[in-house]
């Protein structure tokens, strides 16, 4: 049996952009005050926001697609055929 889910729609996509956004500015603003409180120096400051930034965003936008159905399972391969020539 084949469960059938509906492709997400434009308010999926508005929705994962907004989520998007407002993932960015939690995790600057997060950033930011730990900075300003002392707690992250100079250098861990830099470290957060050039190598555990970039990683950051893309958990939520895993978190994100999961949530509003962008996700694909093994119903959605398809086998792929390369033609002889």
């Amino acid at each position: 049996m084949n469960p059938s889910r509906p492709a997400p729609g434009p308010d999926a996509a508005r929705a994962f952009r907004l989520g998007i956004f407002a993932g960015a500015i939690i995790g600057l603003v997060v950033a930011v005050v730990l900075y300003w409180y002392g707690t992250l120096t100079l250098f861990a400051f830099g470290y957060v926001l050039l190598l555990l930034y970039p990683v950051y965003l893309v958990l939520v936008a895993t978190a994100l697609s999961v949530w509003l159905g962008y996700d694909k399972d093994v119903t959605s391969l398809r086998p792929v055929y390369r033609t002889e020539r």
